[in-house]
């Protein structure tokens, strides 16, 4: 565990945790998974991301409670231990870290396709050194660079919205809810969609440096997912009214054939800017949730001990995040990740179904365990219903990480 003086500093205030949430969560997911979720739905889009946001919920609502009670760095990875046991919480951090790393490159990567498409990884690259040592600096930078990035991606879709709504373009009789993609299909689009609501994770894996944690998080992580599905509910909507599920499943760049189509061209430039800061936003975040998790378990052994310690003046778990933004910056350079939305949500699912049951042990009164268990459920059809490959992936990177915690309790007792 923590050794003396090498806690983190608490400097966030509700605030602060609301916009971190939010820079997570509405970042590029809502630019890139609007398409691959029509193509699932068809005109049952719309009802997958009524599922999605009802297992978020779900899933915020477990993850608030513990993090009220465990307000230390590592989300899950400290409930899941402390209420079910090492192991637990060891499945459920390498989940987050493995799958989440994944995230951080097809982030970075997504910067580059939209700034200088040409030179990419170059960019990407560019962009994971920045950001790292944004975080490096402590999380007050951190904190006042995701608010100016979550203004300007609001900003952004905010007129997206106006202009397809206000446009002669725009046909309510696209909003049409019918399943025309099966339930199957919706249950895809659903867990493709909880890709971009992922993000409230932050606030917990942030526990250790938020303020009067047993107020501020209970607050922080239902606020900061309402605005994102009032966000998200106003741009699917928009979007559909304007290019229909087949328009939609087909474009490569939703909001910005959305804006062209509904007559505004001259906005595709504002639109693309705006998906390359939400990228930059989503991977500052993602970073920030990847290096505490690393540093929870570090602390514990399962990995190495100086990923634990704690810069002295910054107060930031500094070798971890220099050693995730190596990682990243390696993947981004070599690897084409940003087909990874299927397998990071398989990995971030079973991280929450394990903060769903985690969530269940803290009261036996059955109205207390009515939203641990939708969410577990949940959690678990979404993650089965991804496309197959993202399943076996997903399946085979955690039996992996599995095997390697079998090996390191038989060699601790050998």
């Amino acid at each position: 565990m923590a050794q003396s003086g090498s806690e983190l500093r608490r400097t966030l205030g509700v605030g602060d945790a609301v916009v971190i949430g939010l820079g997570s969560m509405v970042g590029a997911g809502i630019f890139a998974a609007l398409g691959p979720a029509a193509r699932a739905a068809g005109s049952g889009l719309l009802l997958g991301l009524a599922v999605a946001a009802v297992v978020a919920y779900c899933n915020a609502m477990s993850s608030a409670r513990l993090a009220a009670l465990y307000p230390a760095s590592g989300g899950t990875y400290v409930y899941g231990r402390e209420r079910l046991g090492a192991f637990w919480g060891y499945l459920a951090g390498w989940s987050f870290i493995v799958g989440k790393t994944a995230s951080c490159a097809a982030m970075a990567l997504t910067v580059g396709a939209y700034v200088w498409p040409g030179q990419a990884h170059a960019v990407a690259v560019g962009a994971v050194v920045a950001l790292t040592a944004v975080n490096y600096g402590g999380m007050h930078k951190s904190a006042r660079l995701t608010r100016v990035i979550v203004s300007v991606v609001l900003a952004v879709l905010a007129s997206v919205v106006v202009v397809c709504l206000g446009s002669d373009a725009s046909d309510a009789g696209r909003l049409d809810v019918g399943v025309s993609g099966g339930a199957g299909g919706v249950l895809q689009a659903a867990g493709l969609l909880f890709f971009a609501f992922a993000g409230y994770a932050r606030i917990a894996t942030l526990g250790e440096e938020v303020r009067d944690p047993a107020r501020t998080i209970p607050r922080a992580i239902p606020t900061a997912l309402g605005v994102a599905l009032v966000v998200y509910a106003a741009v699917a909507v928009a979007v559909l009214s304007v290019l229909g599920p087949e328009g939609l499943g087909h474009a490569s760049a939703p909001l910005a054939d959305a804006v062209r189509t509904a007559g505004v061209p001259g906005l595709v430039p504002v639109v693309r800017v705006g998906a390359a800061v939400a990228a930059l936003g989503s991977l500052l975040a993602l970073i920030l949730g990847v290096s505490r998790t690393t540093l929870a378990m570090a602390r514990d052994g399962h990995l190495p001990g100086a990923l634990a310690e704690v810069h002295p003046r910054f107060q930031v778990p500094h070798r971890a995040e220099l050693a995730v933004g190596a990682v990243v910056a390696a993947l981004a350079a070599t690897v084409d990740v940003r087909g990874a939305i299927g397998f990071s949500s398989f990995g971030v699912l079973a991280y929450y179904a394990v903060a769903n049951a985690s969530a269940w042990t803290l009261s036996s009164a059955p109205a207390a365990r009515l939203v641990p268990v939708v969410g577990l459920v949940g959690c678990v059809t979404l993650a089965f219903a991804l496309p197959a490959l993202s399943v076996v992936v997903g399946a085979a990177v955690l039996g992996v990480g599995v095997a390697a915690y079998g090996v390191r309790g038989w060699r601790r007792t050998a």
